[in-house]
């Protein structure tokens, strides 16, 4: 390129005055011929390029054909974050010379700036995926560029899928970059190996040309508690803050802080008061007004800059006048817990990538300096990259959309990484009940209308059968605040939060309004366009319309339930209404709009005030509001948000909405279930008829001896799993019993039973009937004679039940003349006898061909020796007992030679007299 600036003449006519200065100083301008070489020949390329090269900024333009010599084309570039899709847009229309909206425009929720002109967009990735999935062809669009694939964001990797898919079925002329600012080129490669079979993508290198940077360590002082959740401890927040504070004193320009959260922001803003320096906050729901004075830099003269920010500034952006970065270490990931419904964000230790990104925005004008707050020693331990978003979180929305995309399983789409097979049970079983798709999980019609909202299946769901009921605008105004969470000084009450986002002026309040325009206008039309079909939706999903049909069913074991009704749905005479009036009696207060609206979005959240205090929500987890909130009287709430860690037993409400038992009945009907439940509680059968929404029981009534045999079997067999056979009525013959069957089965085998607990549970057909089936309650099971019953197991098909006696006998006979007890509880049966009883036997006795252990007692009956030799004990042992034993008990006979020696219960004066 030349330098200075010169007139471009584009494709359509518009004059550019091109900043050749400033495109000249971005290292990535080396690569841009081997990209698009690699482009011409492959179609698909990956450009590594560090951050600060200008692959986000200057390639696009290149591959437009806007600078260079290179032909004409329109250009997809997508973003993770709505933030840099603007910053992006706005930094190549100044390189042109221009305003964001002409040859380069942008899209965001919300907010469209594109024109006749535009050559390259700048879109997030969500846009992306609605427009693959109402246009797969992209028609008009030449070259994507993804951005920021080292991320991993679920709605990248998805788009990346669905255009490798897209190239090898509809057009082969697409061409696709997957842009990493991270070395894990290799995988992304191999991904786009499918689209021609000639092996991976060419990978195209960019070489950063950054002013450098030194980085220090600030280790935080010792007895700082790990991250948990969303808290980070105070004492943490405070050594960044000090840090903030030491880099400031040190260095000239700008401090760019990275923090995980907007709380923490908030936080170390406060511990920054009085710094000379002018303290902003930047994150995803900053005023559009702060982010724009933070991407324009500082005014010549003016103050120096501390920018706390989130992981918006990791990527994408560049913060003129920054030369500091202080690095926290943390940062938020998302986390579903699949079994409770619950979604939340979890603080980690950043990524080796993530803390590269980090870095790299110290030196992107200047050498600059780097603090990362933590131990050199601890830096090596740190995972390579960030979780993929797949591994992690709610997978509902890509399940849907993977559904749209004709793909139920996702087994056909180009992923780097499957989704986890129970996230993606649980996704599809979300969709299924909210009739989106059909039992083999394809997508029904209403599913595909979901899908073009532009919002998670769940708040599609409250949309479109919201809105019939409580009229589209409000519908549209309360799905707008569960779409993005208002601050946390809106409070927790969704009503009240709703009322001050209509009062709002702050940035939270803008968007709010724009979001609520935009969903207001999408729910007339899916609406409108849904009624023929949404009277199908409950014979695929599980739900009923607002008639309440039900159908009743059998469970196995323990419960017997029938579906008692189901779920309001779209269907009906109103359900074609887009206009703004509401079905003849529907809620019309705020709390009960919000209420109900919450409570189709999340039936599973719907909670009912517990007994001891706190919620229980229908999908069974614990609930509790905050201390002073003004919702701790309400008897029913519908929870938008909650949290809970793996350290808490409750989920913390952050955000919820009055609701009555019957918004919570219609919401969540389709969990609703009437029937019999005859279980094994607190020790004892419980058996009762309930009607209960899921884990919440709305009636119960004690049902005694009306129970079901069946179930009242299966209940007393759960009891004697948990607690064991103890339950029983055992004597000492019948303990003594299970013991030698147990020695039997150990050492011979077939066929002598197993009477371990575990197998005799199972069994317990074979030898607790008829006790067991005329059983009620614990106190029938400690009747059972446990003896008589085992002797149900004795092998007396094959005849060797009369063989007991010989292979595992009560008693064996000792040289004395005396029968004693073999006890078989042990390892190996043992013979507990007095010395004296056992003299002149050389060979140990056996039982079932094993030697018994024979405990030999003195003449009072207190342990003496032990021995498994009978022999080797005469020879070897005997002695040193003789000579300790021979004083304490002189009346006794103690031979010599006891092998030789005649045995005696008697002493040695009886003998005497006796012989």
């Amino acid at each position: 390129m030349d330098n200075g600036a010169h007139l471009f003449r584009g494709a359509y006519e518009t004059e550019c005055v091109i900043r050749n200065d400033a495109l000249d100083l971005l290292p990535v301008r080396h690569a841009v011929p081997e990209l698009l070489a690699a482009l011409d020949r492959r179609g698909t390329a990956v450009l590594s390029a560090p951050p600060g090269t200008g692959k986000t900024t200057l390639v696009p333009l290149a591959l437009a054909g806007l600078i260079g010599a290179g032909p004409r084309r329109r250009v997809l570039v997508a973003e993770p974050r709505r933030m840099a899709v603007r910053a992006a847009a706005r930094r190549m229309a100044w390189l042109l010379g221009e305003e964001a909206g002409g040859t380069v425009g942008f899209s965001v929720r919300g907010e469209r700036r594109t024109g006749p002109s535009t050559r390259v967009e700048v879109v997030t990735t969500g846009i992306l995926l609605q427009r693959l999935q109402r246009d797969p062809e992209l028609a008009g669009v030449d070259v994507v560029l993804l951005d920021e694939c080292h991320e991993r964001h679920l709605d990248a990797d998805t788009a990346m899928a669905f255009l490798v898919d897209v190239r090898a079925t509809l057009r082969p002329e697409l061409k696709l970059i997957a842009a990493s600012a991270t070395s894990d080129a290799a995988a992304w490669a191999d991904l786009l190996t499918v689209l021609d079979g000639g092996g991976p993508a060419p990978v195209v290198w960019s070489k950063g040309e950054g002013h450098g940077c030194r980085v220090f360590f600030e280790a935080p002082p010792s007895g700082i508690r790990p991250a948990h959740g969303t808290w980070v401890d105070p004492a943490l927040l405070r050594h960044v803050a000090a840090t903030v504070r030491l880099a400031l004193e040190r260095h000239e320009g700008d401090v760019l802080c990275f923090l995980p959260g907007t709380g923490e922001i908030a936080r170390t803003a406060g511990m920054l008061a009085g710094v000379d320096a002018e303290v902003l906050q930047l994150h995803g729901r900053a005023p559009a007004a702060v982010q724009d004075a933070v991407l324009r830099g500082t005014e010549p003269g003016g103050r120096r800059r501390v920018v706390l920010a989130t992981s918006v500034a990791e990527s994408s952006l560049t913060v003129p006048g920054v030369r500091i970065v202080v690095d926290s270490g943390l940062a938020r990931e998302p986390r579903m817990d699949h079994a409770r419904g619950l979604g939340s964000l979890a603080t980690v230790t950043v990524s080796e990538a993530t803390a590269t990104q980090r870095t790299g925005r110290a030196g992107r004008e200047a050498f600059g300096f780097v603090y990362r707050c933590w131990a050199e020693a601890s830096d090596g331990g740190r995972p390579r990259f960030p979780s993929p978003e797949i591994k992690v979180a709610d997978l509902a929305d890509f399940a849907l959309r993977a559904a749209c995309w004709g793909d139920p399983t996702a087994e056909g789409l180009a992923l780097l990484d499957a989704p986890p097979a129970g996230a993606m049970t649980a996704a599809r079983s979300v969709l299924g009940s909210i009739g989106a798709v059909d039992e083999a999980g394809r997508a029904t019609d209403r599913g595909v209308r979901m899908s073009r909202l532009g919002l998670h299946p769940r708040l599609g769901r409250a949309l479109l059968d919201g809105a019939p009921e409580v009229g589209v605008r409000r519908a549209a105004e309360v799905v707008a605040l569960l779409s993005e969470e208002p601050p946390r000084d809106y409070g927790d009450d969704l009503s009240a939060a709703w009322r001050a986002a209509r009062r709002g002026t702050d940035g939270y309040g803008a968007r709010w309004k724009a979001e609520a325009r935009r969903l207001e206008r999408s729910a007339a039309e899916a609406v409108g366009g849904g009624a023929s079909e949404a009277s199908r939706t409950s014979a695929t999903s599980g739900t009923s319309t607002a008639s309440g049909t039900s159908a009743t069913s059998r469970t196995s074991a323990t419960s017997r339930t029938s579906a008692t009704s189901g779920t309001s749905t779209a269907s009906g005479a109103s359900a074609h209404r887009a206009d703004a009036g509401a079905s003849a009696g529907a809620p019309t207060g705020d709390d009960a709009v919000a209420g109900l609206v919450t409570a189709l979005a999340f039936p599973e959240r719907v909670a009912r005030a517990r007994e001891q205090g706190g919620y229980l929500m229908v999908s069974g987890s614990g609930a509790r509001l905050g201390e002073g909130s003004g919702l701790r009287a309400t008897p029913w709430l519908a929870v938008a948000v909650a949290d809970r860690t793996a350290r808490d037993a409750t989920a913390r409400v952050r955000l919820a909405a009055v609701v009555d038992e019957d918004m919570a009945r219609r919401a969540a009907g389709h969990l609703r279930s009437t029937g019999e439940e005859v279980r094994w509680e607190d020790g004892d059968v419980v058996a009762r008829s309930v009607d209960r929404l899921g884990a919440v029981e709305l009636t119960v009534r004690p049902l005694g001896a009306k129970a079901d045999p069946a179930l009242v079997r299966e209940a007393l067999l759960d009891g004697l799993r948990r607690e064991g056979l103890g339950l029983l009525r055992w004597s000492r013959e019948a303990g003594e019993l299970r013991a030698r069957l147990a020695f039997l089965h150990r050492e011979v085998g077939e066929p002598w039973p197993d009477v371990a607990d575990e197998a005799l549970v199972e069994r317990a057909g074979e030898w607790l009937e008829p006790e067991l089936s005329r059983a009620a309650r614990r106190a029938d099971l400690g009747r059972i004679d446990a003896g008589d019953a085992l002797r149900r197991l004795l092998p007396w098909a094959s005849g060797e039940a009369g063989r007991l006696g010989e292979l595992a006998p009560e008693r064996i006979e000792v040289p004395s003349g005396s029968r004693i007890r073999v006890e078989y509880g042990g390892e190996r049966p043992v013979l507990a006898v007095k010395l004296q009883e056992m003299f002149g036997l050389a060979d140990t006795p056996r039982v079932a061909g094993v030697p018994v252990l024979v405990h030999l007692l003195s003449p009072a009956g207190r342990p003496a020796a032990v021995t498994a030799d009978l022999a080797s004990f005469w020879r070897d042992g005997y002695r040193s007992v003789r000579a300790e034993l021979r004083g304490r008990y002189p009346k006794h006979p103690w031979p010599e030679d006891p092998s030789a020696a005649e045995a005696t219960r008697f002493t040695s004066a009886r003998l005497r007299r006796e012989g």
